[in-house]
């Protein structure tokens, strides 16, 4: 199938984060058994949720890996001007959900793998697809797939993630530390606050402590100018506390972010949050001895540093791109650096810009570049001494 029918076909299924993705998978290994590829599947995290590995070519040489996540983000609340479901074609632009982040790129995947297919005999070294899932909810389904990966007799050379990038070299990204304080003080009526511990008050100055703590971290972290934001950034999402306004609130609760660059000393930033959050209630602790700033870390994820490896050569060559970037927003390959012995990088058609939105689209002419990329890693794989080249 070509990358435009499998884009239609894939933008078909609702494959909202914590839904089901199998009837996806399904097809998408109906199709690479057609290719002639070995497929692995791996269970998610999520009932119905499935991790896809395939591989085309020879099993016993180190070759490429294509990597691409199933799941996108949800719809609702969004004012689409079209079924977000169905892909519509409005002059270059193909808009659906998930076209841009990312099954643009999986619909290229799957195509090249049909162009390869033909050429089996051909392949002197192995091309590799992982579909995943979960990973718009903080990469979590890659994770049941990394042990298969890592127990792989033979490691592939490079992995490139095909998140969207319009098409450009991006060598790195941030991490992120999920963190959530639960601020306890004591309950009490409003006519009398002195009689309780109002948690609201506590978060607020837990907060206080969060941005003296991303002002040091703006001055004296690690600092990286090719990223766009060239320091890590912490950010509170959300605070939710109280009941009723006569009561006193008893609990509050604040979710935080950590974006770190490559480098930083996320566990010195969370000890540092948790000591400021002991400061914070040890005045009150005698009168209120349930007082406490719980502090927590509720997901992660590592950033990506694809260093000087010699493969970043060949993906400069290929792309075009003489800057390779450096990304703000995460993606599974700072996990699938840790997990594989292999160059790890970021290029796929489309822009975050237009991702999580609605009318989220991708243009043609993203889709027929990657379309050629992948063209050429095919051609790549059928050349002689594809390892030491």
């Amino acid at each position: 199938m070509t990358t435009m029918q499998n884009l239609d076909t894939l933008i078909a299924f609702p494959t909202v984060s914590g839904t089901p993705n199998a009837d996806l998978i399904t097809w998408a290994e109906v199709q690479l058994e057609a290719c002639g590829a070995q497929i692995l599947k791996v269970a998610g995290p999520v009932a119905g949720t499935w991790n896809l590995f395939a591989t085309l070519g020879p099993r016993d040489v180190r070759g490429i890996l294509l990597s691409g996540h199933s799941d996108v983000v949800p719809v609702a609340e969004q004012d689409w001007t079209s079924d977000p479901f169905a892909l519509t074609a409005r002059g270059d632009r193909l808009y659906g959900r998930g076209t841009a982040d990312m099954k643009g790129f999986l619909a290229c995947a799957l195509a090249a793998f049909s162009r390869a297919a033909p050429r089996r005999a051909e392949l002197r070294a192995p091309l590799h697809l992982a579909i995943t899932c979960e990973e718009e909810v903080g990469c979590v389904g890659v994770r049941t797939l990394l042990p298969e990966l890592g127990r792989l007799a033979t490691q592939p050379l490079l992995c490139i993630v095909g998140e969207p990038t319009s098409m450009r070299l991006a060598t790195g990204h941030k991490g992120k530390l999920a963190l959530r304080a639960t601020c306890t003080g004591r309950a009490a009526h409003s006519a009398l606050p002195m009689q309780g511990l109002n948690a609201i008050f506590l978060a607020s100055e837990f907060i206080e402590a969060v941005r003296a703590e991303q002002a040091r971290i703006e001055h004296e972290g690690v600092s990286d100018a090719a990223f766009e934001v060239p320091y890590s950034t912490l950010h509170v999402g959300t605070i939710r506390g109280g009941t009723a306004l006569n009561i006193v609130p008893e609990s509050c609760t604040v979710e935080l972010e950590l974006r770190s660059i490559p480098g930083e000393d996320s566990e010195g930033v969370f000890a540092r949050l948790s000591e400021a959050a002991e400061r914070i209630v040890a005045p009150h602790q005698d009168r209120v001895p349930e007082a406490r700033i719980a502090l927590e870390v509720v997901n992660s994820y590592p950033g990506l540093d694809s260093g000087e490896d010699p493969w970043l050569e060949f993906m400069t060559a290929l792309t075009g791109t003489n800057h390779p970037i450096k990304l703000a927003f995460g993606t599974e390959g700072g996990l699938l650096d840790q997990a594989i012995d292999a160059a790890v990088v970021v290029c796929g058609p489309g822009s975050m810009d237009q991702g999580h939105k609605p009318d989220e689209f991708v243009t043609v002419d993203q889709l027929a570049r990657c379309d050629a990329m992948l063209d050429a890693v095919i051609e790549r794989l059928c050349r002689p001494a594809f390892e030491h080249d």
